[in-house]
């Protein structure tokens, strides 16, 4: 059985898809962009306040379904430029605690916004 999961915590969907959606015990939180759900519109500076504010949004999806990053098994990174990397890195890492998920890095063309990252997460109860 599939279940939507959404707050109003993260920025809203944009298009025909879901924040997030559960089954069978996992999760997967759409990729989020660094848009201030507050205001809607992208937060200012460069890769690091992006790539933290991908996080806050990916938290406000995980607290809505009841878990942490410590529940987070994958994530798909993008970005706009891999001289962003060595930052978005940094940031990333101070987001979990413990073991590391596997991940992706991916060097995209271009990103909703013309964002420097966006973060998708699958999590497991």
């Amino acid at each position: 059985m599939k279940k939507v999961i959404a707050t109003t915590n993260a920025p809203a969907a944009i298009g025909p898809y879901s924040q997030a959606v559960e089954v069978n015990g996992m999760i997967f939180i759409s990729g989020q962009v660094p848009v201030n759900p507050a205001t809607g519109q992208l937060v200012s500076g460069g890769v690091r306040e992006q790539t933290t504010q991908c996080f806050s949004n990916i938290k406000a999806i995980l607290k809505e379904a009841g878990l942490t990053t410590n529940n987070v098994v994958k994530t798909t990174v993008f970005l706009s430029d891999m001289t962003y990397f060595a930052e978005m890195n940094e940031v990333y890492a101070s987001n979990f605690e413990g073991a590391f998920p596997a991940r992706s890095t991916i060097a995209v063309k271009g990103l909703p916004l013309n964002c420097m990252v966006e973060i998708e997460v699958i999590a497991v109860r």
